[in-house]
């Protein structure tokens, strides 16, 4: 099994003795070495090539946000925090993933999973397309998406709409219409538009390249035609 070299980094003692237990339960994991701050983990990398940092955002001196910034061409990074008004941030700087401090080990696996998925170029793990649930970051929170309950997702610049069955707003997240698509299941959730996502057992009619989801009409591109046309036959 190839390894993944990795760095934490967090000025509490106590986090970093948690993660050092997580990474070395971890089998794909290699631990580089800790660090208290961002300039300790500066000094640790210049003698030690790492391809994942697991990074505290608060920390004296050079916070995590902007450690992550000076970064060119760098490591893949897990940020971990206690406090929620980052998730968004960290969306900007192109994280792997945002750990909630307390977390458990479950949790840090997962994100450990997805950074490993990036490393390695592989397709992100099976169990995504399974799952009757997920949760995405919105507006400084994470909300609980059931995945029987989607109407249609519309993809916007910056992030993307969920609108759900039985609440009169949609959820919005910054996540792009690819990153959710690999979350849902293939045989109901289908890609229709480059904007849009649609449930197909929510589809009352299609007329004129159209998908009808309640009084929403959604557009429904030639390329997807084929592709929907056989799914709505297996359902």
């Amino acid at each position: 099994m190839e390894m993944i070299r990795c760095l934490i980094i967090d000025d509490e003692p106590l986090a970093l003795n948690l993660l050092e237990s997580y990474v070395n339960q971890t089998p794909f994991l290699q631990l580089i070495g800790r660090a208290a701050s961002a300039m300790q983990a500066m000094e640790i990398m210049r003698e030690n090539p790492v391809e994942l940092l697991f990074l505290d955002v608060q920390m004296p001196g050079l916070s995590g946000t902007d450690f992550a910034r000076s970064l060119r061409n760098g490591p893949r990074i897990i940020f971990s925090t206690a406090f929620e008004n980052y998730a968004i941030e960290s969306y900007k700087l192109d994280a792997i993933d945002y750990l909630l401090k307390p977390y458990d080990y479950a949790e840090f696996l997962r994100a450990a999973q997805k950074a490993k998925d990036a490393i390695n170029g592989a397709q992100p793990t099976a169990q995504l397309n399974t799952a009757p649930f997920f949760f995405v970051k919105s507006e400084y929170r994470l909300v609980r998406i059931d995945v029987e309950r989607i109407l249609y997702i519309e993809g916007m610049k910056d992030y993307a709409k969920i609108y759900m069955q039985g609440e009169p707003k949609p959820v919005i997240t910054l996540m792009s219409l690819k990153s959710l698509q690999e979350r849902l299941p293939e045989r109901t959730c289908q890609r229709v538009h480059r904007s849009y996502i649609i449930n197909l057992r929510f589809v009352s009619t299609m007329e004129k390249g159209e998908a009808v989801i309640g009084t929403m009409r959604i557009p429904i591109a030639d390329k997807y035609r084929p592709i929907i046309d056989e799914h709505l036959q297996t359902l």
